[in-house]
């Protein structure tokens, strides 16, 4: 049974589903089409998927279903922010449930996938049969401050965050995010998309415990840097539509579902207190901090310790 990455497959059946009078959401299938379902949930807001992400799975024991979220990604209309919270995406995920005719499955996710995961699973907990859940992030304010905002993750990284300040230029109101969602939204369209870029490549840099120049190329290129960075801004900017501390004050909802949280100890996006926060919370999950990794979740032995929660759920 492998601990790294299974082969590279290519989807069974893949479509687009319309949502709604806007947005069409792409969703791909792959590996057994009789085989336990289990939804990969990707991070961002508007990070979308790659063909690796299929790869954590047993394709001959999994039905492997991986969509974009709204505005991301094969998803349509590219960089959409209308109509794009936090409640459409949990809408979005029951009603690509109810499409498939999926009663019950697996939830896979990672950094904001995690909180996506968590979310979705304390509002539909019928429908879970496992969470695996990888580089916490909660969406308090002082999580959106950390990568984002002075004295966070910038005195890790002083040289590629003066990057970051120098593309936005003056801060209004003191917020690096409120800024530069205003740029990103505004009607300077090439400033805009030099603030894309250097929103995206800031926490990419960042995602790895060593620097990986093609892990940083294939994530920054225009297209996923334009929905990444505005994505982001925007959730950030409204609190990711949650109230505060929402996912630890509703884990308890979750104390059933066999679980388990993958962190590195050395993730600088997410801080790795967010996953003992949420251990805490939730004390029958199963939390696992990788030595020597940070957020990715290629990170090697991030990697291992998802592919062997998936092993092992194949019963």
């Amino acid at each position: 049974m492998t601990t790294d990455f299974y082969p590279p497959i290519e989807p069974f059946h893949s479509e687009l589903v319309q949502v709604d009078a806007l947005h069409q959401v792409y969703v791909e299938q792959c590996g057994n089409p009789e085989g336990q379902p289990v939804l990969f949930i990707h991070g961002g807001p508007g990070g979308g998927c790659s063909a690796r992400d299929r790869q954590f799975f047993d394709p001959s024991y999994y039905r492997i279903v991986l969509f974009d979220q709204r505005g991301c990604g094969r998803s349509k209309p590219h960089g959409e922010l209308t109509d794009n919270t936090t409640d459409h995406l949990v809408a979005d995920i029951e009603l690509i449930r109810n499409h498939l005719n999926i009663d019950t499955w697996h939830i896979f996710g990672g950094s904001w996938g995690s909180t996506l995961a968590l979310i979705y699973a304390q509002t539909h907990t019928s429908r879970i049969r496992s969470l695996t859940l990888r580089g916490i992030w909660l969406a308090r304010q002082q999580d959106i401050d950390w990568p984002f905002n002075a004295g966070g993750a910038e005195r890790i990284f002083p040289e590629m965050w003066a990057e970051l300040i120098d593309a936005i230029g003056p801060l209004t109101n003191e917020s690096v995010v409120n800024t530069a969602y205003a740029i990103m939204t505004g009607n300077d369209a090439d400033h805009a998309k030099r603030v894309a870029k250097a929103w995206a490549r800031w926490e990419i840099s960042a995602c790895t415990l060593e620097p990986n120049a093609q892990y940083l190329a294939d994530a920054t290129g225009d297209d996923e840097a334009w929905t990444l960075a505005r994505h982001e801004a925007h959730f950030m900017v409204n609190r990711c539509f949650v109230p505060p501390n929402f996912i630890l004050e509703n884990a308890h909802k979750l104390a059933h579902i066999p679980t388990t949280i993958v962190h590195g100890r050395y993730d600088m996006v997410c801080p790795v207190d967010q996953a003992f926060a949420l251990s805490n919370a939730m004390p029958h999950a199963e939390l696992i901090v990788t030595s020597n990794a940070g957020h990715a979740s290629a990170e090697p032995k991030t990697k291992v310790a998802l592919i062997e929660a998936m092993n092992a759920l194949r019963g």
